[in-house]
């Protein structure tokens, strides 16, 4: 990702409601796989400075991977983040109960190769959590400026998995009601030659919208519970490791 994106990705993941309610519909996901089987060690794919750390530290050890070593900043993580992608040569510290890619699979040029190197960080039974954004006709100027390779379809995200020897347990579209406005954003701000990208930055929205949209996520995401969402501006799929 731009570099100006990636330093002010902290501040989003604190405060912005796509960041806020994802985290929600994650932990919601990733407590239901503790409670089934006790997650000891956990691994964080593209972890920034461990951002995530310190709510995944409730369900056991975690530890982190991070292309970018001027992302690792915060001194109570730097120790448990190692720099570092996964792909051919990757040897994980594992093995491990869960890993987590979470919206990283997208800036991954060999994602087949990506998805083979976590599954190899998993024990035998051991689960897989993905994020991606869906739906490649939502492609836009936002796609461009973070460096995604794709936007993916339920079908390719999971032949992907299944290339890389994972079974599939679930995989289901989120954020159903942000298609419109997302489709309206491609309009606005379309792909194209790249001009502007560089100008490119999401905001957060006013405290009474943000907080609007983050109580509007989180009551789609526990509907989404019980309701198969048809669309869905991003993915949200968890694989395993056969065995075990």
């Amino acid at each position: 990702m731009q570099a100006d994106y990636a330093r002010r990705y902290r501040t989003l993941w604190d405060r912005h409601w796509w960041w806020r309610s994802r985290e929600a519909l994650l932990l919601d996901r990733i407590g239901r796989l503790h409670r089934r089987s006790p997650l000891r060690r956990i691994l964080d794919v593209g972890c920034g400075d461990g951002l995530f750390f310190e709510k995944l530290g409730r369900f056991g050890e975690v530890e982190g991977l991070e292309p970018d070593a001027s992302l690792v900043l915060d001194p109570r993580w730097r120790s448990k983040i190692r720099v570092g992608s996964l792909g051919p040569g990757f040897r994980a510290d594992g093995p491990f109960d869960l890993v987590l890619m979470l919206d990283v699979l997208e800036h991954i040029q060999d994602d087949r190769g990506a998805l083979a190197s976590a599954r190899e960080a998993l024990r035998p039974g051991g689960h897989l959590l993905v994020t991606v954004p869906a739906l490649p006709w939502l492609w836009s100027r936002h796609d461009e400026a973070n460096e995604h390779h794709r936007r993916y379809l339920p079908g390719t995200l999971g032949r992907t998995l299944a290339d890389a020897g994972l079974e599939i347990v679930t995989l289901r579209y989120a954020f159903f009601w942000t298609v419109a406005p997302l489709l309206a954003r491609r309009w606005l701000a379309p792909a194209g030659s790249g001009a502007g990208v560089a100008d490119y930055a999401v905001t957060i929205p006013p405290d009474p919208i943000n907080r609007a949209m983050t109580a509007l996520s989180r009551a789609e995401h526990a509907v989404g519970r019980f309701v198969r969402w048809p669309l869905g501006s991003s993915l949200l799929a968890v694989a395993r490791r056969p065995g075990g």
